[in-house]
């Protein structure tokens, strides 16, 4: 699957001097475009380091020692508190999706992660045992954009919708950040179909690790468009440090909580 690329559209977002639309609900910081983009190589380099599974992108974002182990230290205790804090919810949840599901409760989907290289990402199963077979089926209300959702999705079970509003489908990715393969904080890992339309500009969210929140997260989800969400991301790998890192961390309870853009 060849990777797409835009460099009219890349240069146009470079030389948009344009601030941040949602920068007042960004942690007080607002977002500049960066002056330069890296070189990732041509097209069919691209492609075929994608389909090996191979980096594509350069690693990016706060590349300090110090901040790269505080961040992993952070990570695995973090995500150790929270899987036994949470564990009652875990456990409850498991057991009534393996009765419903008929003994699937966890959905495991390959993701696009750091550097580009795929990864099994753990949710708990919120949709139909068939739903990929019936995708095709689904409308896609951002059929501009890569991503594909839809608020009406009909795959969706009663008891998953609940749990996409809550997000206690994705706390099983506390497992994924366990072992490494995850942050708790960074840009949502895509899927590999979503991956294959991104420009250059895109692929720079991929320059760090994929995390469990980020900005997008606590600043409206599925609500906000594709660019933005993009840009959110690079902001964040701009400005990564652990002050950016704790902020978002304690704002996510509120945007679980209100459940705004879950879907």
């Amino acid at each position: 699957m060849a990777l797409k690329l835009d460099t009219q559209k890349e240069q146009r977002l470079l030389n948009t001097d344009r601030r941040f639309p949602l920068n007042e609900n960004i942690l007080g910081w607002k977002y500049q475009q960066p002056t330069t983009l890296k070189a990732h190589g041509d097209e069919s380099l691209l492609a075929l380091k994608f389909k090996a599974n191979l980096p594509f992108v350069h690693a990016d974002g706060n590349l300090t020692p110090g901040y790269l182990f505080a961040k992993r230290f952070f990570d695995i205790v973090g995500a150790l508190f929270l899987i036994l804090f949470l564990s009652p919810i875990l456990v409850v949840t498991y057991i009534t999706l393996f009765i419903t599901t008929k003994g699937n409760p966890l959905f495991i989907q390959e993701r696009i992660g750091h550097l580009g290289r795929r990864f099994p990402m753990l949710k708990f199963r919120t949709m139909q045992l068939n739903a990929e077979a019936q995708k095709h089926l689904v409308e896609n209300k951002h059929q501009a954009d890569p991503i594909f959702k839809n608020k009406r999705d009909p795959r969706i079970t009663p008891l998953g919708a609940w749990l996409r509003k809550l997000s206690i489908d994705e706390t099983p990715q506390l497992f994924n950040v366990l072992v490494g393969q995850m942050s708790l904080v960074g840009p949502r890992p895509p899927i590999e179909t979503e991956v294959a339309q991104y420009t250059a500009w895109h692929r720079q969210r991929l320059s760090v690790k994929p995390g469990l929140t980020c900005l997008w997260q606590v600043n409206g989800r599925s609500d906000i468009g594709f660019e933005d969400w993009v840009n959110m991301d690079i902001w964040y790998i701009r400005n990564q440090n652990l002050l950016t890192d704790f902020k978002l961390l304690l704002k996510t309870p509120w945007s679980v909580l209100t459940g705004k853009g879950a879907y």
